[in-house]
């Protein structure tokens, strides 16, 4: 017959066993099936679990019975330990065997994520700096806060030129703006360096202009060739190949007669419209043409802003907005959807 002092030791036994048994049956609704030995494991285990609350009973033993209730009490305790040790270890055992329970079937090999892409706008400035690295231009990048002075007047564009107000953009002060062009990167690289110069600069930049062709931030990437005898022969080369590589070879190119402030002469480079094969249609306006940048021979007055010979050196210029070449070449109606992060539209481009 079991010692007064002894029921609670047994009676939490019998408490833990049937505890335990309902923890191991699949079917029951008790929140301690599956993950319910972790809670056990706190319930009687825990500093302040069930066996500790009732070892701090022991002052309340008479002495003479103290060490056989100590005794019983930790044999509870080894007890309780070795059943919830002994249930981890089949898991893990059973779990390699195809084992299936709160978590689901650990032996089943994991859900693959399909691999996320680079965005259009980015694959498209990548393969544009590409293409020129390759032809020996080197990437430069600038700051997008940028001084008035090498926005406009460095290159040609006095205070009251016409020309600003097709550059209306976000103003800090007198001074400081949200640069309307990389072509300040081209002014930061000449007057910090020594001719020759052959630069790439592609970025953001800001104008106040937003439809569905327009966005008040856009990117550009913009060149230069700054050498002795560099004539418009060579740009022309230089852009008949870079639409080739990016159009097809079929591609054809057009230099119409424009104005630019830092270049003299300019053109306008237009290429066969893509989507009609040049016959005409509603985006090239029934022309069968496309205008894709702008280029031109590096303006005399803007070589000697940034402290070039003219008379020894001479060089040419261009830009383009990546938007537009990429809205041409994947047929994009609305430069809006750039922006707006639709993963319908942006999972289109995976592996462009």
């Amino acid at each position: 017959m079991t010692a007064s002092f002894l029921k609670p030791v047994e009676d939490l036994r019998a408490q833990f066993l049937s505890d335990l048994e309902i923890s191991e049956t699949v079917e029951s609704p008790s929140p301690l099936k599956g993950e319910g030995h972790e809670l056990l494991r706190v319930k009687y285990l825990s500093r302040n679990g069930l066996v500790a609350t009732l070892m701090k009973t022991l002052g309340s033993i008479p002495v003479e019975s103290k060490p056989l209730f100590g005794k019983t009490l930790n044999e509870l305790k080894s007890e309780i330990t070795a059943k919830l040790d002994s249930f981890s270890t089949n898991t893990n055992a059973s779990s390699a065997c195809g084992f299936v329970g709160v978590f689901g079937d650990m032996t089943l090999p994991g859900r693959r994520q399909e691999a996320g892409s680079l965005h259009p706008l980015t694959q498209t400035q990548r393969q544009i700096c590409e293409f020129f690295e390759k032809l020996g231009f080197s990437i430069k990048e600038g700051p997008e806060i940028e001084w008035d002075d090498l926005n406009f007047s460095a290159l040609n564009i006095a205070a009251d030129h016409p020309a600003r107000d097709m550059h209306d953009t976000f103003y800090f002060d007198e001074k400081r703006l949200l640069r309307t062009h990389t072509s300040p990167v081209q002014i930061r690289v000449m007057q910090n360096g020594k001719a020759p110069f052959r630069v790439i600069s592609p970025g953001k930049v800001y104008r106040c202009d937003s439809d569905i062709t327009h966005s008040p931030m856009f990117h550009q990437v913009e060149g230069l060739c700054v050498d002795k005898n560099v004539n418009f022969g060579h740009l022309k080369s230089v852009l008949h190949s870079f639409a080739r590589a990016l159009f097809g070879l079929s591609v054809k190119l057009r230099f119409r007669p424009s104005y630019f402030p830092f270049t003299e002469p300019s053109a306008e480079v237009d290429i066969s419209c893509i989507l009609c094969n040049a016959k005409g249609c509603r985006v090239c306006k029934e022309t069968g043409w496309l205008e894709i940048l702008g280029a031109g021979m590096v303006h005399p007055n803007v070589l000697k802003n940034v402290g070039v010979d003219p008379e020894e050196y001479s060089g040419y210029a261009f830009g383009l907005g990546v938007e537009r070449i990429a809205m041409l070449k994947y047929r994009i109606p609305d430069i809006r959807l750039f922006y707006e992060n639709h993963l319908d539209f942006l999972s289109q481009f995976h592996g462009l």
